[in-house]
């Protein structure tokens, strides 16, 4: 079976199911993060594991990417995917896709200088979209993919978050 017809196939029967039963798509994601050597965090979440730590210049190793490499690549890689599995479900010809994420920041935030927040303070993304589609069809798949992709969502509204604290006795 080709890709774009596993994904049509994939997203028609997901729709048809979670329909009839909405609670088969809730549930809570874990990922573990451990810190060691300093900064350096290994990372697990089912079955992959994945390695992020600042640069030199900011105190890590750089033994893997910074979390705002991470950030932008979870926004990026959903929105890629998200145009895809709707151009796929809608029949909308696309050869190609690729989403630049571009984030401004101001690193004093961080570091608790001045009154800066130390999030980004923009964050754009730039769609290139490879189809022989009409341009308004593109537009409007992008549009509603848009409305649907989780990460923007994430990105783009202001989640619920609790923190809960354990301390532990330090391991002997």
């Amino acid at each position: 079976m080709d890709p774009v017809e596993r994904i049509r196939t994939t997203f028609e029967r997901s729709v048809k199911a979670l329909t009839l039963r909405p609670a088969m798509g809730q549930g809570t994601a874990v990922t573990k993060v451990r810190v060691r050597d300093g900064m350096t965090c290994d990372i697990e979440d089912g079955r992959w594991s994945l390695v992020a730590d600042l640069s030199e210049k900011s105190g890590g190793t750089g033994a893997g990417p910074d979390p705002g490499v991470l950030g932008r690549a979870a926004l990026g890689s959903c929105l890629a995917m998200s145009y895809a599995k709707w151009a796929a479900a809608r029949g909308v010809p696309i050869s190609g896709v690729e989403v630049e994420i571009q984030a401004d920041y101001d690193a004093r935030g961080e570091y608790g200088i001045e009154d800066v927040s130390p999030g980004y303070l923009e964050v754009r993304y730039v769609v290139t979209v490879e189809s022989a589609a009409p341009e308004e069809e593109i537009l409007s798949l992008l549009d509603e993919a848009d409305t649907y992709t989780p990460w923007l969502d994430v990105f783009a509204r202001p989640q619920e978050l609790r923190r809960d604290v354990r301390v532990v006795a330090p391991r002997s």
